[in-house]
């Protein structure tokens, strides 16, 4: 939308420019007897053709655009996110064309079909109050143009240092040579649970005795893989137990012993889960650091009981801690709580809430993890051909997926802020040399006087820098203003963060500064012997 606006403030200046200079034609019209409303239709018919115009080439350059950035973007466009250029999509831009040409073409129209019809023909093609009167309204679109382009900026500078924040977050554990796919497990696949984890038992086994591997397990829930884990109740033996609709819930997930190492998890006191940890055996469960400091304050949670509420049964010993990862996303600004449970021991029903899920393989290799794919893939389907073996990728790759919205919509604002500064850009020097062309004369006689080429680029900047100045501290002003908005969609970095704020309207402030000094020059080239002449 701000990018619409800038193109419609650039449109407006050309239009208002044209008009300037039809104002005689205007004139002798209205006086020969056509009504205002005969001119006001001429003019925006003339907005609106160009408006279409441009819009139908623009629906042209998207359709180019959307293949680029498929290809460019590849897998960084979110999954859930599907770009094309569908019927809707071609109705609204076209419908949207028409209203912008309307748009840009009223203002300047209403305000030359209004002028008086004397005035415009004792003025005849000399410089005068209309040409006041446009310049005040050219400057103000410039002042528009500087202050969206700015908000723009600051947006895209706000999502790319969040973006870099996000780089350097620690996940808990090491991505580095992990390996990761996941095995679709359908419901009536094994006769009983037991089988089902014979499967994955024999499977981890087969994978460990690789060459080039060092570790492996599985896990129900991938942790930054978009999916939440399985919330359940819990209640603490030893306290009184709420009601269930009162009872904290906490993140299950279900692992195999050898998961904690394959991610290098640390394990902060106790012990790790072992393969003795099967159905039969007392239960065992490790917690996360976040979840044994919220529950158990000072005390030691070693040792101590708990029972989840929907496998009630059997009571869980709490066997050891583990350090806190990030589960649900990178940007997760409180560790989530986590409980991690044997696979081995949910044999005994009821077993459903982890039916529906698959699980994950983490296969932790000694050099580039993709070089294990086939093999590692190979061993899973030697036990169990039928079952098919998805998502295989890096756990780097996950990370990278994990933020693809966060990227995506980082490169999206940053390509709609460069193409505003453009606008902005090609705005402020199409009005100054249109400025320095109506004052032509003014400047020959300056030159003539006496003004040096540095008292004419002065004067031509500093007219281009008062909107450009402005602009900027409109933009600044609204940028705070918006800084709520853009508060939830960035991490790691304050909404009004100082540095990006100034180091983009420098940026704007330097492009302004370029786009008026070819004006400028070409101001000093003026010949004063000539315009005296035509004088």
């Amino acid at each position: 939308a701000f990018v619409l606006l800038i193109a419609c403030a650039n449109v407006a200046n050309l239009v208002l420019a044209k008009t300037l200079m039809r104002r005689k034609e205007i004139a002798i019209r209205t006086a020969l007897g056509a009504s205002r409303l005969i001119v006001l239709r001429q003019i925006l018919a003339e907005t609106v053709l160009l408006s279409v115009v441009g819009g139908v080439l623009g629906l042209f350059l998207a359709r180019f655009g959307i293949t680029l950035i498929v290809k460019v973007l590849g897998d960084r466009i979110p999954p859930f996110m599907q770009i094309t250029l569908d019927v809707p999509v071609l109705a609204f831009a076209l419908s949207l064309s028409v209203v912008a040409g309307v748009l840009t073409g009223l203002i300047p129209s209403v305000r030359f079909t209004k002028a008086d019809v004397n005035e415009a023909l004792k003025q005849g093609q000399s410089r005068g109050a209309s040409d006041a009167r446009g310049g005040g309204t050219r400057r103000l679109l410039v002042v528009s143009e500087v202050a969206l382009s700015l908000v723009l900026l600051i947006g895209a500078g706000l999502m790319i240092r969040s973006l870099w924040e996000l780089r350097k977050v620690q996940p808990g554990f090491d991505p580095h040579n992990l390996l990761t796919m996941t095995v679709p497990l359908p419901a009536n696949r094994f006769p009983s649970p037991a089988g089902e984890i014979h499967f994955f038992e024999d499977a981890l086994n087969r994978i460990r005795a690789l060459p080039g591997i060092d570790s492996a397990g599985v896990i129900d829930t991938l942790p930054l893989n978009g999916e939440g884990g399985s919330n359940q109740p819990f209640t603490i033996e030893g306290r009184p137990a709420p009601p269930m609709s009162e009872q904290p819930e906490v993140d299950v997930r279900v692992i195999s012993p050898g998961y904690l190492r394959a991610m290098h998890i640390p394990i902060l006191r106790g012990r790790d889960l072992t393969d003795s940890d099967i159905a039969g055996k007392p239960g065992a469960v490790l917690i996360s650091d976040s979840l044994a400091r919220r529950f158990w304050h000072n005390e030691d949670p070693i040792g101590k009981h708990l029972t989840l509420t929907f496998l009630p049964s059997i009571s869980r010993e709490v066997v050891g801690i583990v350090g806190d990862t990030k589960l649900e996303s990178l940007d997760q600004t409180r560790p989530v709580a986590v409980i991690y449970h044997p696979l081995a021991q949910l044999t005994a029903p009821p077993r459903e809430p982890w039916r529906s899920f698959p699980m994950s393989f983490t296969v932790r290799t000694n050099s580039d993890p993709m070089n294990s794919v086939s093999a590692v893939t190979g061993t899973i389907q030697q036990v169990a051909p039928d079952l098919p073996v998805v998502d295989v990728m890096s756990m780097k790759e996950v990370i990278a997926q994990s933020v693809s919205p966060q990227r995506f919509n980082m490169l999206l604002l940053a390509s709609f802020a460069g193409l505003a500064l453009i606008l902005a850009a090609v705005g402020i020097y199409s009005v100054l040399s249109y400025t320095v062309r109506r004052r032509v004369r003014e400047i020959g006689i300056r030159m003539a006087l006496g003004a040096s080429d540095s008292d004419v680029v002065r004067m031509v900047l500093t007219d281009g820098l008062k909107p450009i100045l402005l602009g900027l501290a409109l933009g600044l002003a609204a940028g705070l203003a918006l800084s709520r908005v853009v508060s939830s969609l960035i991490f790691g970095v304050r909404a009004t963060d100082p540095l990006t704020f100034a180091a983009v309207a420098l940026l704007l402030l330097l492009v302004g500064i370029i786009a008026t000094i070819v004006p400028a020059y070409r101001a000093t080239r003026i010949e004063p012997v000539r315009i005296l002449r035509e004088e």
